[in-house]
């Protein structure tokens, strides 16, 4: 009689088992969301693009260049390559992406929990546990395949502002994501001035070793001739060298430039890029800063990240308090049981063939050692912090558009100035030149003329990328790139 009980629970078990593998299956299978409430999908794995292959983004028409020229590339250009090729921002939307599941991990606990159970006992004739705990001791025969349901009635708003934090904390990151791209798109525009900076710089260097070989041909010449002294050709060759050294530095800023320009677009190694200028007219920067101050308190992704944060921490402050309340819940049980113990008299504990049960409970918090209510204190103080974090914020982003509001006038006003030094410094070297010519001046005062000359060409090249810069960066401190 055993071995044939055996027998049956061995069956009912696999064929329990292969029943149930297409119930997990479905269990498992997420409903399809709505159209409003799809997820956006998540960016794509990075490819490192080819040392030959073009970085322009899809849809971006480039001029034709042969093998091995350098690629051209606009500001625009660069932007669209970043918003698709840097790690960081990809990495922000992903987080983003993750934290809205978050939202439904915690929205599951309104959802019924279904268990699925399989159960199958043997024990010896009038067996019973009679140590380890307060339990039912009986142990009876038997196989048998159910399901129990459980299903939150209420507990009093405590899960329904858990799913409110959770929800303003998906927002925040949104916004975080939102504000790595914002200084992705800074960086970009930094590097891409700072690069045509370095060219514009490369290019007066070029010139200006162009320009004082010529005069120390010029002077070698005389003094071979006996017209000029060794004095002076030993000034026109250290004015020589020095315009050398000029060249090499600014080769090296170049170079370093294009290595950060490549990094933030994405590029693992320096790619050759000839970049192109903006050609629209420079406009000045708005006149009014504390409208600017304004609309960075309403737009900033920092600031509203930290408003959803607030908001989220005081909805967790109150669902923490809510674990002091009740929480009412229903359970359900339903099953059948094909082999069972038999009765024997005089117990008739015989076992029926199908089982189901109904009920509910009401679990109320009575001590707990004062954890719920260190832990609602704790949320409380999380939450003022979190408010006084953005007070500071506020402050911090008033103080960096008006510093921003100042770099782009200063900056503004410096483009008039360093174009009339360039005229008077172009005027002092012809002055300069002629006279030492004529016999009038000193090399002394020729290589004045010369390297005055020289920095106000650089002053000049420098003052218009510093100046575009500038309203970048303010720009950025108010409404974004």
């Amino acid at each position: 009689m055993k071995q044939k009980g055996h027998h049956l629970i061995s069956l009912l078990l696999l064929s329990a088992l292969a029943a149930i593998q297409p119930v997990r299956g479905l269990a498992r299978e997420s409903p399809n969301p709505p159209a409003s409430q799809a997820l956006p999908p998540a960016p794509m794995p990075q490819v490192v693009p080819s040392q030959n292959s073009s970085p322009l983004p899809m849809g971006a028409q480039a001029p034709p260049t042969a093998p091995g020229a350098p690629l051209s590339l606009t500001l625009k250009q660069a932007e669209a390559l970043a918003m698709k090729d840097n790690p960081q921002i990809s990495a922000a939307r992903l987080i983003a992406l993750a934290s809205r599941q978050v939202t439904r991990e915690v929205r599951s606990a309104f959802w019924p929990t279904v268990t699925g159970n399989l159960t199958a006992a043997d024990a010896e004739s009038g067996s019973r546990i009679t140590a380890g705990a307060l339990n039912n001791p009986i142990i009876y025969e038997r196989a048998a395949a159910g399901a129990m349901v459980t299903q939150l009635i209420t507990d009093f708003g405590h899960t329904a502002n858990l799913v409110s934090s959770a929800n303003y904390m998906a927002k925040a990151e949104n916004q975080n994501a939102l504000a790595t791209k914002e200084q992705i798109l800074l960086a970009v525009d930094t590097a891409f001035y700072n690069a045509l900076q370095a060219q514009a710089v490369l290019a007066v260097a070029e010139q200006t070793v162009n320009e004082r070989q010529t005069v120390t041909n010029q002077v070698g010449a005389l003094f071979k001739s006996k017209l000029k002294s060794e004095l002076d050709y030993s000034f026109a060759s250290v004015n020589l060298a020095q315009a050398q050294l000029l060249l090499l530095d600014a080769e090296g800023d170049k170079d370093a430039t294009l290595a950060t320009l490549s990094m933030v677009l994405g590029y693992p190694s320096t790619q050759n890029f000839q970049l192109i200028e903006d050609a629209s007219p420079i406009a000045p920067p708005p006149g009014n800063v504390n409208d600017l101050i304004a609309t960075a308190f309403s737009t900033r992704p920092e600031i509203l990240s930290l408003q959803f944060q607030y908001q989220s921490a005081r909805k967790f402050q109150t669902a923490e308090r809510d674990l002091l309340l009740p929480t009412i819940s229903a359970v359900g049980a339903v099953g059948d049981t094909p082999v069972g113990n038999p009765a024997v008299a005089p117990s008739p504990s015989a076992l029926n063939n199908t089982y189901a049960a109904v009920g509910a409970n009401v679990a109320i918090p009575l001590f707990d050692g004062f954890l719920d209510t260190a832990r609602a204190h704790e949320a409380k103080l999380r939450a003022q912090a979190t408010e006084e974090r953005l007070l500071d914020l506020r402050n911090l982003i008033s103080r960096d558009v008006r510093a921003s509001w100042l770099n782009a006038n200063t900056g503004y006003q410096r483009l008039a100035v360093t174009q009339q030094l360039v005229q008077q410094a172009n005027l002092a070297l012809n002055l300069a030149q002629s006279r030492y010519n004529l016999g009038l001046a000193s090399i002394v005062e020729l290589s004045q003329a010369q390297l005055q000359q020289t920095q106000a060409e650089i002053s000049n090249a420098q003052a218009g990328y510093d100046y575009r810069l500038s309203l970048a960066v303010l720009t950025y401190q108010t409404t974004g790139i």
